[in-house]
């Protein structure tokens, strides 16, 4: 699997998304996917998980620089001294002595944006972050956040997937050279996968529709995608998309199926988003 490279960090293309595991289930469905050649575990202090990830990340036996770890702040903590308070626990919890990625999981108004990554850049440079980044920002936002940031941001973590317009965002991650990492990319499967410009591409190439939403996420500049699965057997599937690519045609067929704010994930405290 190619490594998208962003500002200093190199961000494994698919990554295993953990949302909503836990217990064994997690630390088990880690493990398996790290076997399966998986190198990019995402998680979060809010998905109540970081001690079965960590579990499974041991039971694994992989050296720990091959693996690249991400986990993220709510937006309930994004204070200096509470950030920093956040970070130290999601490492005591995983078990390790840094992350390679820590996010600010959602942005919060009430807090000044100044302070935030003022002190994600400390836990930066205290060592608990190898790199820093954002999710779920919109490109003022971004854009804000880049122009108050000493080190370079390396991510924003979206959602992402073919019935989601996420063009303003991309671009300004690319702009600023940084990785557009999707959560959600195959939004929720069954509908998506159903519809012809992915059932006929992956008939073309002999692929199951989740390898061709998966494949139209990496194949293009800047794009890491984060599927989960509670499924074992998916894993080695997910992963398996770097030995094909789709034509321009597909390509664009299947991103031709966006939508205006067609988002899974949208909360009482989310930002303003981009217009589509």
């Amino acid at each position: 699997m190619h490594h998208v490279e962003a500002n200093g960090a190199s961000i494994p293309a698919i990554g295993m998304g953990t949302w909503t595991l836990t217990g064994a289930q997690c630390s088990t469905l880690v493990a398996r996917a790290i076997e399966a050649g998986y190198r990019h575990v995402d998680t979060a202090a809010m998905y109540d998980n970081e001690t079965a990830v960590g579990e499974g990340l041991r039971a694994a036996g992989v050296a720990r620089e091959s693996l690249f770890v991400t986990t993220k702040v709510w937006w309930t903590d994004l204070a200096a001294r509470a950030l920093r308070e956040s970070a130290e626990a999601s490492l005591a919890r995983l078990g390790l002595e840094a992350v390679d990625l820590l996010l600010v999981h959602w942005p919060n108004p009430a807090v000044p944006l100044e302070e935030t990554i003022g002190a994600l850049n400390a836990v930066r440079e205290a060592g608990l972050a190898r790199h820093i980044g954002v999710s779920n920002f919109p490109t003022a936002l971004l854009a804000e956040a880049l122009r108050l940031s000493p080190a370079p941001l390396v991510a924003n973590q979206v959602e992402y997937h073919p019935y989601l317009d996420q063009t303003a965002v991309h671009s300004a991650c690319r702009a600023a050279g940084m990785a557009m990492i999707a959560y959600c990319p195959l939004h929720r499967g069954g509908p998506l996968f159903d519809e012809p410009a992915v059932r006929e591409a992956a008939a073309r190439h002999g692929r199951s529709p989740a390898q061709i939403v998966l494949r139209w996420h990496v194949q293009q500049d800047g794009v890491v995608a984060i599927p989960r699965t509670t499924r074992a057997e998916r894993l080695a599937e997910n992963l398996a998309v770097s030995d094909f690519a789709l034509s321009q045609a597909e390509m664009a067929a299947i991103g031709g199926l966006s939508r205006a704010a067609d988002r899974l994930c949208d909360y009482a405290f989310s930002p303003r988003w981009d217009a589509a």
